[in-house]
């Protein structure tokens, strides 16, 4: 059994709103757009706290393992409220929780990680997380 992590396990939160076309035949958001959500919310992180330059910096970060679990189903149109945490933190390597939730809920719809190796963008072999992205990693580190 997957133990849950309720939203006051997280320290960073980012609203995203759910599309049309996030929504499956089903009348649900398709399964795929949850990785979607957890790329958007760890991503906007290391943008806006770590100082991670998708454009044009040297290191860049590539994912290398996910993991999914669902709990209840979101649709749209909702707000989700994406929820980061950093559970590892290595050399050149960072694992992240997400917690997805629906807007104002305790209990997560569902929960996942992905695994970020940070590489040299030319030629993409593992580098030393820079101090800037480790200091902010450490902040939200649990």
């Amino acid at each position: 059994m997957i133990e849950k992590r309720a939203r006051n396990a997280y320290p960073r939160f980012r609203p995203i709103p759910t599309r049309w076309a996030d929504n499956d035949i089903y009348g649900h958001v398709n399964n795929a757009a949850y990785y979607g959500f957890f790329d958007t919310a760890v991503n906007c992180f290391l943008i806006e706290e770590a100082g991670l330059d998708i454009h044009g910096g040297s290191v860049i970060g590539l994912v290398v393992e996910t993991g999914c679990n669902y709990f209840a189903a979101l649709a749209y149109p909702e707000t989700v409220e994406a929820a980061v945490r950093v559970a590892r933190i290595g050399n050149s390597s960072v694992t992240y929780q997400i917690g997805l939730f629906r807007e104002g809920e305790d209990e997560p719809a569902a929960q996942g990680h992905f695994v970020h190796v940070y590489v040299d963008r030319d030629t993409r072999r593992p580098v030393s997380l820079p101090d800037k992205m480790r200091q902010a990693l450490e902040a939200i580190h649990a």
